[in-house]
């Protein structure tokens, strides 16, 4: 399915899709104060510059992320600390809260009855734990980080959400904040809605600042009818 191009659309863009696929971190969820916290100290015992480094960590798993950033290590040192900082992060809920709009924007898909799915590179204790601190509902549809053997920007992800919920890329958008994110979505051949600061600089099919000029309908033939602005 494709965007709808009329003149209105320019100042208010419209897509159609037959399900949705959703980020959670920077997406539903703000959790960058707990990221950022776990990152400053991870790049402190490395002798990194924490700067560079949160440029890196958004929308990956973290043994990714150290893949990037300690090209030389073995893989093994990797998903090891990434253990470890899962196990931090999971602790830490302090500063979690709902993206501006998430509540309403979740809230009316699952009324509506429309399909959707969550697609995070955390592992399920710490999704769920994020979304219960941000007061967020779990979508019964849930891709994490155990269920892939590639991190973001890999496709696969969105690609298993897609075939979860029985339906062809093309007819998903996803919501993404990260460029490893929405370079994944892309990659699936979705149409990507980037939402928040960072996102803008990626090429999302649309870009929002957060979830509350996002409107959701029911378009009555079996999609999903979105609306910016």
């Amino acid at each position: 399915m494709t965007a709808t191009a009329t003149t209105a659309d320019l100042v208010a863009p419209v897509l159609t899709a037959r399900a949705v696929l959703l980020d959670m971190d920077g997406t539903l969820v703000n959790s960058d104060a707990v990221v950022e916290r776990c990152w400053q100290r991870w790049s402190a015992r490395h002798g990194l510059d924490f700067d560079e480094v949160i440029e890196v960590v958004h929308g990956r798993q973290g043994y990714a992320s150290m893949a990037v950033l300690l090209p030389e290590r073995p893989m093994e040192e990797n998903y090891a600390e990434n253990r470890e900082m899962l196990a931090a992060e999971t602790a830490d809920m302090e500063g979690v809260v709902p993206v501006p709009g998430a509540p309403a924007f979740l809230a009316a898909l699952t009324d509506l009855g429309l399909p959707h799915a969550l697609v995070t590179s955390a592992d399920v204790p710490l999704s769920t734990g994020r979304m219960a601190a941000a007061g967020l509902a779990l979508p019964d549809v849930r891709v994490t980080a155990e269920s892939v053997g590639a991190s973001k920007p890999d496709p696969e992800g969105f690609l298993k959400g897609a075939a979860a919920l029985g339906l062809d890329p093309a007819d998903c958008v996803v919501f993404e904040d990260s460029e490893a994110g929405i370079r994944a979505g892309q990659a699936a051949g979705m149409r990507v809605v980037g939402v928040g600061p960072r996102a803008g600089r990626f090429g999302p099919t649309v870009h929002v600042d957060d979830l509350t000029t996002v409107g959701v309908a029911d378009a009555g033939d079996g999609s999903i009818r979105l609306t910016f602005g």
